[in-house]
């Protein structure tokens, strides 16, 4: 099953701001579309009808290089990087013409609801570790497959980056 996703999208005009660029904010709205896409690409939803568990998130990032405009044409990809006992982390890359238009991430904690109100950390089902763990042999639920590995194929180095400038 699928631990990373590519997404093409195409920027409509009401997620650009005044400026005719794309608001920042609405770059955490296109990494959780990629986001349920994955869910959807391995058979399940992040929000089933009888949900037995939430995934609210706790932390979650963008590092912008270009804009994007209305029309532009564009790629969201997103990989889990990181599974740990109660939360599982996305690495995301925005690719527009070629070029990286953002790098972020995404923490999600897998919860149960307590009382009316609470919810409180649990260990992730088995059977979603088992789809989003990527499938090197030394990746575990509680570490990357390779620290070097996943930041190459998340963010390309910085002097790539500059020499497009």
């Amino acid at each position: 099953m699928p631990h990373a996703l590519v997404l093409r999208r195409r920027v409509q005009f009401y997620e650009t701001d005044a400026a005719g660029i794309v608001h920042f904010s609405t770059f955490f709205r296109y990494m959780e579309e990629a986001e349920h896409a994955l869910w959807r690409e391995n058979g399940i939803s992040i929000f089933p009808a009888q949900p037995t568990h939430g995934w609210p998130r706790v932390a979650a990032s963008f590092d912008y290089r270009r804009p994007l405009r209305f029309e532009d044409e564009f790629e969201i990809h997103l990989e889990v990087t990181r599974i740990s006992t109660r939360s599982l982390t996305y690495g995301c890359r925005m690719i527009a013409r070629g070029d990286l238009v953002a790098a972020g991430s995404m923490t999600i904690a897998c919860i149960q609801r307590d009382g009316e109100h609470g919810m409180r950390a649990v260990p992730i089902p088995e059977a979603i570790v088992a789809l989003f763990s990527p499938s090197s042999p030394e990746a575990s639920a509680d570490k990357p497959a390779s620290p070097a590995a996943s930041a190459d194929k998340l963010v390309p180095p910085l002097a790539k980056a500059d020499e497009r400038a």
